[in-house]
């Protein structure tokens, strides 16, 4: 009697924790993450976000304080070097929304994030990396995620 108890009280917290898992921004966001050769030696790593629902996710310049902007930050490689700013590619909504009183800056749907590297060598590494954002509807903010990624460059 105690195996079967243990055993389903197991399996209970299980399913739990997997629910529970994936919580706040990160449930209504699917990040996909590659890279595009577009010269020698230098790459595009692309950071795509399709975002769920009536949600929104905020810009890197989120146009407000309050909401949290979307925010990508990269390890440090020897092998490469990051060329210029992290680029925005979507529809920018501006909105004044009475809950951080103020013009905002966010997308709906999908938005990619576009990073220029070049490869100091040859060789084949990966760029390591964060991405901290969050997502709004109309009635509620949910917690802020952040995701970890590893997108293969070079080679």
């Amino acid at each position: 009697m105690t195996k079967k108890i243990l055993l389903i009280s197991t399996l209970i917290l299980s399913v739990f924790g997997a629910a529970f898992a994936q919580t706040g921004s990160a449930k209504q966001v699917k990040w996909t993450f590659t890279s595009k050769k577009i010269a020698d030696n230098t790459y595009e790593v692309r950071l795509t976000a399709d975002i769920s629902g009536n949600y929104h996710m905020y810009a890197q310049k989120a146009g407000v304080d309050g909401p949290v902007p979307t925010t990508i930050n990269f390890t440090a490689n020897p092998l490469l070097s990051l060329n210029g700013d992290v680029k925005e590619s979507g529809k920018l909504i501006k909105k004044f929304e009475s809950a951080w009183s103020g013009d905002v800056n966010y997308y709906e749907k999908t938005v990619e994030f576009v990073q220029v590297v070049k490869l100091k060598t040859k060789a084949k590494t990966n760029i390591n990396g964060k991405v901290e954002f969050m997502v709004c509807n109309e009635s509620l903010c949910l917690p802020p995620s952040e995701v970890a990624f590893k997108i293969e460059v070079g080679g």
